[in-house]
């Protein structure tokens, strides 16, 4: 007979249920949209622009986040985190990996459409793999710096995923942040900002909007902004009277980035949406050139 686990502390029965069901349906609805982003990319010569390399390195980053949320959803049924700490030290990087590679790809394609619409430059194979690469790189970066003592992995207030440790609050954490923060979060959406801010003068002196400049900023803000916020508070003050499925808050809306990304970034954008129903129904898309601007 199997024995259940108690209960995590501070949550009911069914807030566990609820936040498992939560982590489960973005896990597979992400998964499903970013995938069929990647599978399209590859099968529809089309869609194989360097543009698009830089959506599809989004959607790679954006898959990883679902395979992540996949596995906490995992423990909140089972009500405990069964693959240990050397396991949670794993999914933290996994999780911090792919959600700074997604924020570095998002803000690479802001600077690609920089240059296309205002300085009227096409982004060659050479550079996109450039972005591509560094992007990844400068994630792995600051993801492997808890594992070697700048900063800490550990529980989430679930205590069935992890993520970075916020409940000390030293100058270990505090000065980790700052520049986690400064890096990953301000720089990326400062380039967003001021790219699409440009475009937007420049749509708005031509009169055709081509697509909506300030989706892709608030996208960054409104799904991790709360968990920056969250971070950011625990750095002077101590969170931990905040009760614990409030703090779980932040971290499901952060889980929403890979469906919003597919929205935004490939089923919002005719043409990739147009190499899509190629892929799935066959049907040959008329535009040849394919690129990766938002309707």
């Amino acid at each position: 007979m199997v024995t259940a686990h108690p209960l995590p502390e501070g949550f009911t029965e069914i807030e566990v249920f609820a936040i498992g069901t939560a982590l489960l349906v973005e896990a597979l609805l992400g998964f499903c949209l970013n995938g069929l982003t990647i599978l399209s990319f590859r099968k529809i010569k089309e869609l194989r622009t360097p543009s698009n390399l830089l959506v599809l390195s989004i959607a790679l980053a954006d898959c990883g986040i679902c395979i992540n949320a996949f596995i906490a959803a995992f423990s909140s049924f089972l009500r405990y985190w069964p693959y240990g700490s050397d396991g949670c030290q794993i999914h933290g990087f996994h999780g911090f990996l792919t959600a700074l590679a997604s924020i570095g790809s998002s803000a690479a394609v802001a600077w690609d459409r920089y240059h296309h619409y205002c300085t009227r430059s096409r982004l060659q194979w050479s550079t996109a793999v450039s972005m591509m690469v560094f992007a990844w790189l400068f994630a792995a970066f600051w993801a492997v710096m808890p594992l070697v003592g700048w900063g800490e992995y550990d529980y989430e207030p679930l205590r069935t995923c992890c993520t970075l440790d916020y409940s000390k609050g030293d100058r270990n954490y505090v000065t980790f942040l700052f520049a986690l923060s400064t890096f990953n979060f301000m720089i990326p959406g400062f380039i967003m900002m001021t790219a699409y801010q440009s475009i937007h003068q420049k749509f708005r002196k031509t009169g055709n909007f081509k697509f909506n400049t300030g989706l892709p900023l608030k996208t960054l803000v409104i799904c991790w902004g709360p968990y920056c916020l969250l971070c950011s508070y625990a750095a002077v003050e101590n969170v931990m009277f905040i009760p614990a499925k409030y703090r779980m808050i932040p971290a499901l809306i952060a889980k929403t980035v890979p469906t919003v990304d597919a929205f935004v970034y490939a089923l919002g954008n005719e043409n990739y949406r147009g190499g899509i129903w190629q892929f799935l129904t066959g049907q040959k898309i008329e535009k040849a050139e394919v690129d990766n601007k938002t309707k």
